[in-house]
């Protein structure tokens, strides 16, 4: 492993897409426009958004011995995400997520975990060596808090946390271990029950975070872009304008973003990490899916690098 590895602890999900003109109310059928199935899960697509800017990314994870489970393996290679940690789980099946997209983008997401469930520590210490030597590590909640418990104790390098699904009740180490702790709007309320509608609100739930024991927060804000909070700074970036047709898998092609270009520009000021993150997200949501929708190594000619 390179002093510019990204190693990704996570989920593997099947995304089941169907398209409508908007989302259902309670108890409602309505007719959708389109179905199409894709590679998601916020794990592979916080490694693979990584991987396609030019990233060296090694994903640790689990799928079911199905027949997804074997098609997601050959799209991650596709992708040239590093496999050897990806294991294929006897009695699961593959993770799934049931997805409905608006004609404004907005969408509700219905994941059934299957074998990410079986992702367990000692996984994490199969890849010790690559979290130990990693430039960036990248977690989320969609694997036990276990997982990434152990995985932060054994990085010595960044690391970042995606505190997604948020959690109202939680260990306390998953505030405290990373280098970076990342949340959207949804998800901080359910961390420190503070509603964020305005960026003052982001600014003092940020801040809260910090105190409960955070080193630093990043508050994604949708189209309105993104906080960063720490010790000594506060920075608000914006997102470019952009016609949204799927948003969709956005926050991930944040994190990869944000996690490639720690680990491969580690000079680069935060406040040009953040917008070159922001502008890589807001052209994600352009396109339709997720995985697919994340652009490759073109778009870095528009960010400020």
């Amino acid at each position: 492993m390179t002093s510019q590895s990204i190693v990704v602890v996570g989920s593997c999900m099947i995304d089941f897409v169907s398209y409508a003109p908007r989302l259902p109310q309670k108890g409602e059928t309505i007719h959708g426009t389109q179905f199409v199935t894709n590679f998601g899960g916020k794990g592979a697509n916080q490694c693979v958004a990584a991987a396609k800017l030019g990233g060296q990314t090694t994903l640790v994870a689990r799928v079911g011995e199905d027949l997804w489970g074997d098609k997601y393996i050959a799209n991650l290679k596709e992708q040239k995400v590093e496999t050897k940690y990806v294991q294929k789980t006897p009695n699961f099946s593959s993770g799934i997520a049931q997805i409905t997209v608006a004609e404004t983008g907005d969408n509700q997401i219905v994941i059934v975990a299957g074998a990410n469930t079986q992702l367990s520590p000692l996984d994490v210490e199969k890849a010790k060596s690559e979290i130990s030597a990693a430039a960036v590590l990248v977690l989320q909640l969609e694997t036990s808090v276990e997982v990434a418990v152990r995985a932060l104790e054994l990085c010595a390098g960044v690391s970042i946390l995606n505190g997604a699904p948020g959690l109202s009740h939680y260990d306390a180490r998953i505030l405290t271990l990373p280098t970076i702790f990342c949340v959207n709007e949804t998800e901080v309320e359910l961390f420190t029950g503070l509603a964020v509608t305005t960026q003052k609100e982001a600014e003092i739930a940020a801040k809260f975070l910090l105190s409960k024991g955070c080193k630093s927060v990043v508050l994604t804000l949708g189209a309105q872009g993104a906080l960063y909070v720490d010790k000594t700074e506060c920075l608000y970036l914006s997102c470019p304008s952009v016609r949204c047709v799927d948003s969709t898998g956005a926050g991930d092609a944040f994190i990869g973003a944000f996690a490639f270009l720690l680990a491969t520009k580690p000079d680069l000021p935060m406040a040009k990490v953040l917008e070159s993150a922001c502008i890589i997200a807001s052209d994600s949501v352009t396109r339709s899916g997720t995985q697919i929708s994340f652009p490759g190594k073109e778009i870095l000619d528009k960010c400020p690098l």
